[in-house]
């Protein structure tokens, strides 16, 4: 108060506002402002803001956005947990995601990978220039094939992280998988452009080599090959049995070509996107499946509304992957 006192002192007595500014080693503009408000208003001091008083306070405001950037999978609570604890300051989730929003942080879910070596993204990269300039008919020749597991009880947890707009695909903010979920249904099942298997239940236990041949190869893929004829190339993974040699002996005797296939690259399967809509059906049920019986008639359900339409669009736009 005093020194605005003696702006306005030294104005009235007849001093310009640069040479206050100089004297006093303010800025200008705030002379100006202050020498304005005292003509209208015959009063130096600011008038009290109108609606609610800020919550927080600027430097309050830093610690939030250094918190949500240095754990960026804390939720909106915990923050503000954290922020009681070191400033005693309460303050709701709510606030939380305005001030870190006006921060520019949003909470957002993350893109989940599998972690690739510099070896796997070139191998990755040489396959797609090999196949980019494939034909619609040449794809038409492929089965693409996978397993997936689908759980009876849908995790319904919006796992999200805080991160600036348009740093989806930074490395910080990418979520990295490495396994399937340990209980659930596994299923199997190929699509192509002019048809696709049924969808192959496995009962117990994991996919060995001999499981693989007896209960895909034989009854699903061999068929398949007979209908497409010498030009059918079968898609499948790097799984352990999938390469195991019984496998490879019995593609061979079937004279069944193989496309080599790129390790850790689900995202280049035309199928993930199909396991992905199935995924999204059953966590839109009201209900989850209360018995691994149900969740294999809802599954079987899904996937035969999910018709070969579907399959047709994703595969003949899978030379944009």
């Amino acid at each position: 108060m005093f020194a605005k006192g003696r702006i306005v002192g030294m104005l009235e007595s007849g001093r310009s506002q640069t040479e206050v500014s100089r004297i006093l080693n303010v800025n200008q503009s705030v002379i100006s402002g202050l020498w304005q408000r005292f003509q209208r208003t015959g009063d130096v001091t600011r008038r009290p803001a109108s609606g609610r008083p800020r919550v927080i306070t600027p430097r309050q405001d830093r610690y939030l956005v250094i918190s949500a950037r240095h754990q960026r999978g804390s939720t909106a609570g915990a923050l503000g947990a954290a922020l009681t604890v070191a400033t005693g300051i309460r303050i709701s989730s709510q606030t939380v995601y305005k001030r870190l929003n006006h921060a520019g942080l949003y909470a957002r879910r993350p893109v989940v990978c599998i972690p690739l070596t510099s070896a796997q993204k070139r191998v990755r990269l040489n396959w797609s220039l090999k196949h980019q300039h494939w034909s619609v008919g040449k794809w038409a020749n492929v089965m693409f094939s996978d397993e997936s597991r689908f759980s009876q009880s849908t995790d319904s947890r919006r796992v999200t992280i805080w991160r600036e707009r348009g740093t989806r695909f930074e490395p910080r903010d990418i979520s990295k998988r490495h396994h399937f979920p340990s209980r659930g249904v596994m299923v199997w099942a190929g699509i192509m452009l002019d048809g696709r298997t049924d969808l192959h239940f496995f009962d117990t236990g994991f996919v060995t080599g001999q499981r693989y041949r007896d209960e895909v190869l034989e009854p699903y893929v061999r068929l398949f090959r007979g209908a497409v004829g010498s030009d059918f190339i079968f898609m499948d993974d790097n799984a352990p049995g999938h390469r195991a040699v019984l496998v490879d002996d019995f593609l061979e005797t079937e004279n069944i070509q193989r496309m080599s296939w790129p390790a850790n690259s689900p995202d280049l399967n035309p199928i993930e996107n199909v396991w992905d809509r199935l995924g999204r059906q059953i966590a839109a049920l009201s209900h989850s499946p209360s018995s691994v019986t149900e969740l294999k008639r809802t599954l079987q359900e899904a996937w035969n509304h999910c018709g070969e339409n579907h399959d047709y669009t994703l595969l003949t736009s899978v030379n944009d992957l």
